[in-house]
């Protein structure tokens, strides 16, 4: 049963005053037949303002590796030489692989 932790608490004295009625017609108004809605539905439904980036061309400026970097033998991502971890057999492991 969900709570309401920000509504003002009861005494003990005002709980046990309540009525039968009172307590069941709360129990009928908790208990409401709406249906959870998916967040992620309505979040399609919502178009952001300049959003549309179907014609925009992404470009990304490629460095080639320095010298004081690797590339791991594992999960080949460049790393600088300080995560060197292992090199087996001319292999460079990274320290996350290893």
């Amino acid at each position: 049963m969900a709570t309401d932790y920000d509504a003002p608490r009861r005494d003990e004295v005002d709980l046990g005053e309540d009525s039968l009625e009172e307590l069941k017609a709360r129990r009928v108004d908790s208990q409401s037949g709406a249906v959870d809605v998916d967040e992620a539905e309505v979040a399609e439904s919502f178009e952001l303002p300049g959003a549309d980036l179907a014609d925009e061309e992404l470009t990304v400026k490629v460095l080639p590796m320095q010298q004081d970097e690797f590339r791991c033998a594992r999960c080949f991502l460049v790393h600088h030489r300080s995560q060197l971890a292992v090199e087996r057999n001319g292999e460079l492991i990274c320290r996350e692989c290893v």
